[in-house]
């Protein structure tokens, strides 16, 4: 249960308040001054403190800066008269979450609670991460608590340990390929050595393999001395080829050469340098079918495929949004001087029913767009762009609309069997409905995603 604070020397302020938290569920007490409040932020585990700026002689400012340096994560709501917004002002510029005037009504006080929870509860959440694990650092860290996060982050703990496996990493564009492989790199005994990438898709074969492999002085126009290649400049450290599914065949076959050898030879070379570095690919591509078409070696294939990772679309992992969507917004309020402090629940349900065809690229810019344009302290539903506002999410769907004609009766089928096969053509065509996302199809047929599961192994769909 959240323990409230309510730091005000009018009684009847502090009952009123303790009445409508109080029938809301919180633990709620009160403080008249500056030193029974510092005493319940010593002595309890405090949530959120409501602070009235004009607590008699003693000034509310001074106040917030002692709980602040008590407790620096307290959130700390304020209250204020409407001759003192000035001060609220600048009570937020020391960390204040919000301010209230008075008088308030109860209906908009338990909202900004809400929030203010919310907020705190994020953020517990994020550190709690942190000390877990399921957080991958960086300058937009991976985070995240879904269980689809966490087999990822499970699988570059245990590739990370063996550092010359080769990693294939395959998803959507925006899921985070290059983060996973920084993570990898970050976690590895090659931490301290040169983490190199390049977009196999930006250069020409021709200029690709020069960047790569490096040239000797005058190999081509122009190379008027000898440049070493991205593989001699990783050497110990990592190479991250993005977009593999995009080089030219003729590079395919050069670079399974390194695989093979460890070893490069620059452009206009005539010896051999080995090298060691680990190698990791991304693709958004199905290499599998770029291979049936003749577009990517097998070979090449098999070798980069050693230790397979997949990274899900957001869209199959709604559990993450609201901790991305926090995070970010609170990395790019601090970028750009805002005072954005939470997201509201009916934009995070917006955003979760928001298919992200961008994945997690496109939310990062979403939010920071709205930090660029907006200021605080909420997220409103009104600042997402208008394609997320007007989506409507597949799993919206009624199942009255699903057209799964029921079963004849055929002669030796029971009742039993008749409803078997009626269910099976409901979950399939709740799976085409959905494109297959599980999770979707669960909510859809409103069953849970572990029975559904066992429903689809039950049926072989």
């Amino acid at each position: 249960m959240e323990k409230i604070l309510i730091i005000d020397d009018e009684s009847f302020i502090c009952e009123n308040v303790e009445r409508i938290l109080g029938d809301d569920g919180y633990q709620v007490c009160s403080a008249a001054s500056s030193r029974e409040a510092l005493d319940a932020v010593l002595s309890h585990d405090i949530d959120l403190a409501l602070l009235d700026l004009n607590l008699g002689a003693e000034n509310g400012i001074d106040v917030l800066k002692s709980l602040k340096e008590i407790d620096p994560e307290l959130l700390v709501i304020i209250i204020t008269g409407y001759g003192s917004v000035e001060s609220a002002v600048d009570a937020l510029k020391l960390g204040a979450f919000h301010y209230m005037k008075k008088p308030f009504k109860a209906d908009a006080l338990r909202v900004i609670v809400k929030l203010a929870l919310q907020t705190q509860s994020l953020k517990r959440e994020v550190r709690t991460l942190k000390r877990s694990g399921g957080f991958v650092p960086g300058r937009f860290p991976m985070i995240g608590t879904s269980r689809a996060f966490t087999e990822v982050v499970s699988q570059m703990r245990e590739i990370a340990r063996i550092s010359s496996a080769t990693v294939l990493i395959t998803g959507e564009s925006g899921t985070g390929k290059e983060l996973v492989a920084r993570g990898i790199h970050d976690l590895s005994e090659r931490k301290s050595n040169a983490f190199v990438g390049i977009n196999c898709a930006s250069l020409p074969a021709s200029l690709l393999e020069s960047e790569l492999f490096g040239h000797e002085k005058g190999a081509f126009t122009n190379a008027g001395s000898r440049k070493p290649g991205l593989f001699e400049e990783a050497h110990l450290g990592t190479v991250f080829l993005d977009e593999i599914g995009e080089m030219d065949m003729s590079m395919q076959a050069k670079l399974l050469r390194v695989l093979q050898e460890r070893t490069i030879r620059r452009v206009g070379g005539t010896k051999d340098i080995v090298i060691d570095v680990r190698i990791i690919a991304a693709t958004n591509r199905n290499l599998q079918k770029c291979i049936a078409g003749g577009a990517f070696r097998e070979d090449l294939f098999y070798r980069l495929n050693v230790v397979p990772i997949h990274i899900p679309p957001l869209r199959e992992r709604n559990e993450d949004i609201s901790v991305l969507a926090a995070f970010f917004l609170d990395a790019f309020s601090r970028s750009f001087g805002r005072d954005f402090e939470a997201v509201a629940p009916a934009a995070v349900q917006m955003m979760e029913e928001y298919g992200w065809p961008g994945n997690i690229r496109e939310l990062r810019n979403v939010i920071e767009r709205i930090c660029i344009m907006r200021s605080g302290p909420t997220l409103l539903p009104e600042y997402l762009p208008q394609e997320i506002r007007i989506a409507t999410p597949p799993h919206s769907a009624s199942l009255s609309k699903l057209t799964v004609t029921a079963s004849q009766l055929q002669d030796g089928m029971g009742l039993e069997e008749a409803i078997a096969d009626f269910e099976r053509a409901l979950i399939r065509q709740a799976l085409a409905r959905t494109g297959a996302n599980v999770l979707q199809t669960a909510t859809l047929l409103k069953i849970p995603r572990g029975t559904l599961r066992y429903k689809m192994d039950k049926y072989g769909l």
